[in-house]
């Protein structure tokens, strides 16, 4: 049986504190980058959620991520928002100017501290890189006041001579660090060494300073480490929505937060603010921006993780769920019950069942939702739940809308080129656009590109694309995912954005998400020409 330990300043006894990184660390996963807009829509969802503390970014890493952050900062309430800042001059200066506007802020530094990254990376000396550390947590203090939440990481810690780690973490607890992260960087801890690990940083600062963590799932070991270290008096658990993050990901937030709610003899007295009900939303959502599927036997949100097909599973399930069933699907968000949308289905309707699903939508944005799903059923035989998340997914986000497509056509045959024509508008201007290609979406693209090439001295060029089928049948929706850059940007720091399209004619969704990620880019090179260049960084662990 676990020992209770005392809290942190900030951290109310029988607490656990949830720091959400998914905009933070769960962007690095390559390919998973956001536009500030997209940031922005995830850090709403995170306040419902009721996290804790929201880290939106590493505001030093580029212009983008300075103002994602800033604009997460300014709107947000009720939540921390946390920057993250190597211990180098420049970057504590940028996070604090980031985040000064929050109603919460909390500054996040940190360093190496294994001799690997040591020596190989950092080329400095233990010594050197605990009077940085110091500097930095005092320097956070002295900016932000006494009131301010100010934390420490040492990076690879899980790696870094205990010994060493234990006089860095009591040092900046000195200087004024409210919280100390003990990071297990590169996923190499196994539950029992890291609790031990954990466990001496408590009994040594545990009464002045929260016991946080951040696991990486290297091993597959992320969750039960992090569990293990809660287990141990650790007070802050740093997580991704689905796990997201660098390399094979961070520790799940619905994976831990479900764990502490599932097993309360496990961690007597302790408890998450998070309600558990909008983690089904949270999890779709990170999921449809970023483009990362939820794969189907994931733990609590993936699509098998309620299903049962075995005949004896069925069987006790029908007679008592917790049978085969440790959690319900309602605690999680899920309705538990099919919906089905028919062409005569009224708004009032539609507005419950979307309740239903964990979604509140009203005024224009419902008009827009029922429009769309009439005229849906009058191609589908059936609108499913499935149909309906897409639709509200499909909308989510503040896409910019310079370039707004008016008509399109095109003519194909087998074995020979296709011809595609556009009619749009690029800030109400009508342009126009013909070209042929090696089939209908390579004809209408090109024909995109002939429209606005002359206005933008660029065209969108295709990093990736790829359909997926919304629901089982031939008159499925058809959703569209692609990545696109500038043609004009060619090196490794060009800015790739996501677009999506939706439609049961999958040449109409590939358009429509070609003409998204036009939009994105277009939007992108404007915020370029009106901020200050912050500079660039690394990688972070």
């Amino acid at each position: 049986m676990p020992v209770p330990v005392p809290s942190g300043p900030f951290v109310p006894a029988g607490t656990v504190r949830v720091f959400d990184t998914t905009l933070r660390d769960g962007e690095q996963a390559p390919g998973a980058g956001l536009t500030a807009a997209e940031k922005l829509e995830v850090a709403r969802q995170l306040v419902r959620l009721n996290v804790d503390v929201i880290e939106a970014g590493f505001p030093a890493a580029s212009p983008g991520d300075w103002e994602a952050v800033n604009r997460i900062a300014k709107e947000v309430r009720g939540v921390a928002v946390a920057a993250l800042a190597r211990c180098r001059d420049g970057d504590p200066q940028k996070a604090i100017e980031a985040i000064r506007v929050a109603e919460r802020p909390h500054l996040h530094v940190f360093i190496a501290t294994s001799d690997i990254h040591l020596k190989h990376k950092l080329k400095i000396t233990r010594d050197q890189a605990l009077a940085e550390a110091v500097r930095w947590v005092r320097f956070g203090r002295e900016q932000l006041g006494r009131d301010a939440e100010i934390e420490f990481s040492a990076e690879d810690a899980s790696r870094t001579d205990p010994a060493f780690l234990l006089a860095i973490y009591e040092a900046v607890v000195a200087a004024g660090a409210t919280t100390v992260n003990i990071p297990d960087t590169v996923g190499y801890a196994i539950p029992a060494e890291f609790g031990a690990l954990v466990g001496r940083v408590v009994d040594l600062v545990g009464r002045d300073a929260t016991i946080s963590i951040h696991c990486h799932n290297d091993l597959g070991l992320a969750t039960a480490n992090t569990l293990a270290a809660v287990q141990a008096g650790a007070r802050q658990v740093e997580v991704t929505i689905n796990g997201l993050g660098e390399r094979a990901g961070n520790a799940s937030l619905e994976e831990v937060v479900m764990a502490l709610r599932t097993r309360p003899t496990q961690f007597p007295e302790l408890l998450s603010r998070v309600q558990t009900e909008h983690i089904t939303t949270a999890s779709r959502l990170v999921s449809h921006l970023t483009g990362f599927a939820i794969q189907p036997n994931k733990a609590v949100v993936g699509a098998n993780a309620f299903a049962h097909e075995s005949g004896i599973h069925q069987d006790g399930v029908i007679k008592n769920p917790l049978t085969y069933e440790i959690m319900t699907p309602q605690s999680v968000g899920l309705s538990g019950s099919q919906l089905t949308i028919g062409k005569l289905s009224g708004r009032k309707g539609l507005q419950k069942k979307l309740h239903d699903l964990g979604h509140d939508v009203s005024g224009d944005a419902l008009d827009i939702v029922y429009r769309e799903a009439i005229a849906l059923a009058d191609v589908k035989k059936e609108v499913t739940d499935a149909d309906l998340l897409a639709l509200l997914q499909q909308r989510s986000g503040d896409v910019p809308a310079s370039i707004v497509m008016e008509g399109w056509s095109v003519t194909s045959s087998h074995g020979g080129r296709s011809t595609g024509s556009v009619r749009l508008t690029f800030d109400g201007d009508e342009r126009a656009g013909e070209s042929t290609g090696n089939g209908p979406v390579n004809a209408l693209y090109r024909a995109v590109d002939e429209a606005i090439r002359p206005v933008l001295g660029w065209e969108p060029t295709l990093v990736e694309y790829e359909i997926k089928a919304v629901t089982e049948g031939e008159d499925a929706q058809g959703r569209v995912f692609l990545r696109c850059r500038r043609s004009t940007d060619t090196g490794p720091d060009a800015i790739i954005v996501t677009g999506h399209g939706l439609s049961t004619n999958i040449i109409e969704a590939s358009l429509e998400a070609y003409v998204v990620a036009a939009n994105k880019l277009w939007t992108a090179e404007q915020d370029e020409a009106s901020l200050p260049a912050l500079g660039s960084t690394e990688r972070l662990p």
